[in-house]
């Protein structure tokens, strides 16, 4: 079994990554690159960076190199941070039903490898908000295996016949006779709570396994089997008990929303983030800037083809989504809503490669900049609020001295021309996760 998942996430990348354990505790030196530092609109020109074990010790012009020292000659190419995506699936990698199939230690082996692939795509953190996550995170954590930060929500909390709700229709929920644990639990991607006190329940649990916020479904979905876009799910006192529970583990809960109705009424209860909400009205957008609620919105999964396993329902509620995000980005942009970069990308490994489209997707409503910003320090805000639970106290998201050193080398500059990190095989010329070297191309 370890032979054969050393193989699935590639031992190549670990040896790599075994390779370069000393530059996580001695120091690189990277030279002569141009700096975007995750806030400003321009590069910062012919700097150095200096990182020490995992931070960033230094950024400027004409650093010496300590002694035995990496050097890296970047010569003029473009230094970020690493990025992060704040909307992710990382167990979610085959159609709902072959969830209930196949066994656990398979559905882990394909995250191991999504995880891989996802940091070779350069995002260093994702928040993973629904799945049985925690063991693939260890695994990564301890150095076994290659793959992003990782912070979790475990799983996400539903209402019967919610966005969660995945068993057949003649399933009958445990008060009325039914199987305590039913199979979409037993995977860990939902957790099923109707009423104040299995919402209390569902939540401490969660916070049991490690969680490092709460996802709850407040409304209808795009890949739900019975609940359209149109309802909202939960009440106003379920999602309230929810947020208390989070706010006495001092962080958040992050809500599932698509409709104007169910986003107030998330605001209203006190959600801090809220996925999706392309169904918002512009009145709600501008509550949501006044209160600081984030907005995690993402266009991949709406603008790229559906899931092979999507009904003809899940595809329409797809296109219905989709005609919502130019309202949503349009008034996020005239209210300085907080948007958040995230993906949402599910279903298959083959279509989660489209990942890196949402940089250019944005390009409709944002500038290179602002999405940059989205997908770096403006992400690290929201990982922020976990408080506490936050599994990687320290700074991320940006490039300054004493953070944490999750860097990448880009060929070309992306505030001119965001396309070049739809390609990272080609563009992304090292790749650096907590002051370890994953990718590096330059001679």
């Amino acid at each position: 079994m370890i032979v054969a998942l050393f193989a699935l996430t590639g031992l190549v990348g670990m040896v790599q990554a075994a390779g370069h354990e000393d530059a996580a505790t001695s120091a690189v030196l990277i030279k002569n690159v141009n700096v975007f530092d995750g806030k400003s609109d321009q590069l910062i020109p012919r700097q150095d960076v200096l990182v020490k074990g995992n931070i960033i010790e230094a950024v400027g012009q004409h650093i010496a190199a300590p002694q035995g020292a990496i050097t890296i000659d970047g010569n003029g190419r473009t230094l970020t941070p690493g990025f992060i995506d704040a909307h992710t699936h990382l167990q979610w990698n085959m159609g709902v039903t072959e969830h209930m199939f196949k066994p656990l230690d398979y559905q882990a082996a394909l995250s191991l490898v999504e995880a891989e692939s996802t940091l070779m795509r350069g995002f260093t953190t994702i928040r993973d908000v629904a799945g049985s996550i925690f063991g693939v995170k260890s695994a990564i954590d301890e150095g076994y295996f290659v793959g992003p930060r990782i912070y979790s929500g475990g799983a996400a909390l539903s209402m019967t016949t919610g966005h969660g709700d995945f068993r057949s229709p003649s399933t009958m929920p445990r008060m009325m006779g039914g199987a305590g644990v039913t199979d979409v639990e037993y995977a860990g991607l939902v957790i099923f709570a109707d009423g104040v006190p299995e919402v209390l329940t569902a939540s401490r649990m969660q916070f049991r396994k490690g969680a490092h916020f709460l996802k709850v479904f407040t409304g209808g979905a795009v890949s739900g089997l019975y609940d359209p876009l149109d309802i909202a799910e939960y009440s106003l006192e379920e999602l309230k008990a929810a947020v208390g529970e989070a706010e006495r583990w001092n962080t958040y809960v992050a809500v599932h929303t698509y409709t104007d109705a169910a986003t107030r009424m998330a605001i209203e209860a006190g959600a801090k983030t809220l996925e999706h909400a392309n169904l918002i009205t512009e009145k709600t957008v501008k509550l949501a800037a006044k209160k600081g609620v984030y907005i995690s919105a993402q266009t991949a999964l709406f603008m790229s083809p559906p899931p092979e396993s999507f009904t003809l329902a899940q595809r329409d509620r797809q296109q219905q989504a989709k005609k919502g995000l130019d309202n949503l980005m349009t008034s996020c942009k005239k209210h300085k809503a907080n948007v958040l970069f995230g993906t949402d990308m599910v279903g298959s490994m083959e279509l989660k490669k489209l990942q890196v489209t949402e940089f250019t997707n944005r390009t409709q409503w944002f500038t290179n900049a602002e999405i940059l910003r989205q997908a770096t320090s403006v992400n690290a805000e929201v990982l922020a609020l976990s408080g506490p639970r936050n599994p990687y106290p320290g700074k991320l998201g940006v490039i300054e001295k004493g953070a944490l050193a999750d860097i990448l080398l880009v060929n070309g500059n992306p505030l001119e021309d965001i396309s070049i990190l739809t390609k990272p095989d080609e563009n992304l010329a090292l790749i650096m996760k907590d002051g370890k070297i994953y990718k590096n191309t330059i001679e």
